[in-house]
C-alpha cells in the first residue's frame, strides 16, 4: 500500500480516457464565445443567476438578444473589445464524459495563445462564418492544429442563419477546406453547420437544416474516440518525485511518482532508468492508497522498483528494449513567444518532461509562414508569434522522442535565465 501522494488520479471510479480536452479557433466575430456559452447553456452547465448577470448585462448594452459570449469572455478588456485575448479555461460535463475547452484568441499577434492552448487538446475546433467562409484566419488555425498534431479537427460553420440555412454554401465551404486539409496532416474531420446564437446542431439537432445527416456538435464532442490517441507502445515514465515517508508505517517505502508518458507499465516488467542505464522490474505500482494491475498515460502513479537503483528527479523509467536514445542535439519546430528576437548563439535554459538543462540556439534553418506553408530559408531570427526550424545543443542529454509519436516527451519550453519568462515552446523532429 501506498502513502499520500502528491499526484493527481483519475477522476474516481472512471477511466481517465472520460476527459476531453479541445480548443477552439477561429477569427475575430466568427462567435466563438458565443458557441462556448451555447454549449455551457444547453448542456446545463451555467447556474441561473449567471444566465441572469449575462442577461442583464446584454439587456443594459440595448441588445436585442442574450449575448452568451459574456460567459466567457472575462478579462473586462476582452468584453470592451467585443474580442478574445487570453486563453480562457472553461470546465463543464455531460454525463458521458467532462470536457475542458481552451477558448484561444484569433489574431495573429496572440498565436503563442494559440499554441499554448491547443499545444495539450485532443480535438481542435476551428470555427468560420458561413457568410465569410474561409479566411486567411481559418487556414492559419487549421496549419498551426495540424502542426500540433491535435489527432481530431471539427469545422464548425457558424452563423447558418444568416445565410438561410443554405446547402450550397456548407458544401462550398465544406469542400473548400477538404482540399485545403490535404497538404496538412488532419487525421480526422468532421464538418458541422451550426448557429451558435439560435442553437441549431449545438446541442440538439435542427430542423432547419434537414439536408445534414452528421452528428450535432456536442454528440460528436461527446463519442469522438480519444484514447487510442496517445502512444500505448513506448513505455515512458519522467520522474517528477522520489517518495519516501520515512514513517514507522511506511519505513522502506521508496516510489517514483511521475505522469505516464506514453506505453503501458505492469507489475513484472523489466525497465531501464536513463540516463543512468541501470535495470531493475517493478515491483507494484500505487495510486493514492491501493496498488493497481497497470498505468497507462495520462495516470499519474508512483512506480516501485525490485532494486535500489539511483533514481532522481528528471530521470526516465521505460522498456529495456525500447527506451529513448539520449540526446544533446536537439532539431525542432519552436513557436517564439516573447518581443526580443531569438537568434543563434543565444543561451536559454530549457524544460523537457520534468528534466531541465540550458541549451544554445546553433543555428536557425527556417521561419515558416503559417499562411502559405512557405520556408524562408534566408531569416537570421525569429521574432514574436514566428515559428521555425531550429537546433539547439543541451549541456545535458534529454530523454525525447519525435513529437510526432509522443506529444509529451516529443515537446519542450525555453526559458529566459534571467527573467524566468517562458520565451519559446518547442516540438522536437
Amino acid at each position: 500500500m501506498a502513502p499520500e501522494m502528491a499526484t493527481t488520479e483519475p477522476h474516481e471510479g472512471r477511466g481517465p480516457m472520460d476527459l476531453l480536452r479541445f480548443a477552439t479557433a477561429g477569427s475575430v466575430d466568427d462567435g466563438k464565445s458565443t458557441l462556448i456559452g451555447r454549449l455551457l447553456l444547453d448542456s446545463k452547465s451555467i447556474f441561473e443567476d449567471q444566465l441572469e448577470a449575462v442577461e442583464a448585462t446584454s439587456a443594459s448594452k440595448g441588445y436585442d438578444y442574450t449575448d452568451l459570449a459574456l460567459l466567457t469572455d472575462g478579462l473586462r478588456s476582452e468584453r470592451e473589445q467585443g474580442i478574445t485575448i487570453d486563453v480562457a479555461y472553461r470546465y463543464f460535463a455531460t454525463p458521458t464524459r467532462k470536457f475542458i475547452i481552451a477558448d484561444t484568441p484569433g489574431h495573429i499577434q496572440y498565436t503563442r495563445n494559440m499554441v499554448t492552448g491547443a499545444s495539450t487538446a485532443d480535438l481542435g475546433l476551428v470555427l468560420v462564418d458561413a457568410r465569410q467562409g474561409l479566411t486567411e484566419q481559418s487556414r492559419r488555425h487549421a496549419v498551426l492544429l495540424s502542426l500540433l498534431r491535435v489527432p481530431h479537427l471539427v469545422l464548425a460553420i457558424n452563423k447558418m442563419d444568416l445565410v438561410d440555412y443554405s446547402e450550397a454554401i456548407y458544401e462550398k465551404i465544406h469542400s473548400e477546406f477538404k482540399s485545403f486539409a490535404t497538404k496538412l496532416n488532419v487525421p480526422d474531420l468532421e464538418v458541422i453547420p451550426i448557429s451558435a446564437l439560435q442553437g441549431d446542431n449545438v446541442v440538439t439537432r435542427s430542423q432547419n437544416t434537414p439536408w445534414y445527416h452528421g452528428p450535432t456538435l456536442m454528440h460528436h464532442l461527446e463519442h469522438v474516440h480519444v484514447a487510442s490517441d496517445r502512444d500505448l507502445v513506448d513505455a515512458r515514465l519522467p520522474v517528477q518525485y522520489v517518495i519516501r515517508p520515512k514513517s514507522d508505517e511506511f519505513h522502506d517505502y521508496r516510489g517514483y511518482a511521475g505522469q505516464v508518458a506514453g506505453g503501458i507499465f505492469k507489475p513484472g516488467d523489466e525497465v531501464i532508468v536513463l540516463p543512468s542505464g541501470m535495470t531493475s522490474k517493478i515491483a507494484g505500482i500505487d495510486i493514492f492508497d491501493k496498488e493497481i494491475p497497470e498505468a497507462f498515460p495520462p495516470m499519474s502513479v508512483t512506480v516501485r522498483l525490485e532494486d535500489d537503483v539511483d533514481v532522481s528527479r528528471g530521470d526516465m523509467i521505460a522498456r529495456v528494449k525500447n527506451a529513448p536514445t539520449p540526446s544533446q542535439d536537439i532539431d525542432a519546430m519552436i513557436c517564439w513567444m516573447t518581443n526580443e528576437p531569438l537568434r543563434p548563439k543565444q543561451k536559454l535554459a530549457i524544460k523537457h518532461t520534468t528534466r531541465s538543462a540550458r541549451a544554445l540556439i546553433k543555428d536557425i534553418q527556417y521561419r515558416l509562414d503559417i499562411n502559405t506553408l512557405h520556408r524562408d530559408q534566408d531569416t537570421k531570427e525569429l521574432g514574436l508569434n514566428e515559428i521555425g526550424r531550429v537546433q539547439l545543443r543541451t549541456t545535458a542529454p534529454l530523454l525525447c522522442d519525435p513529437y510526432a509519436k509522443n506529444r509529451t516527451t516529443g515537446s519542450f519550453i525555453l526559458i529566459d535565465e534571467a527573467s524566468g519568462v517562458t520565451v519559446g515552446a518547442g516540438m522536437i523532429l
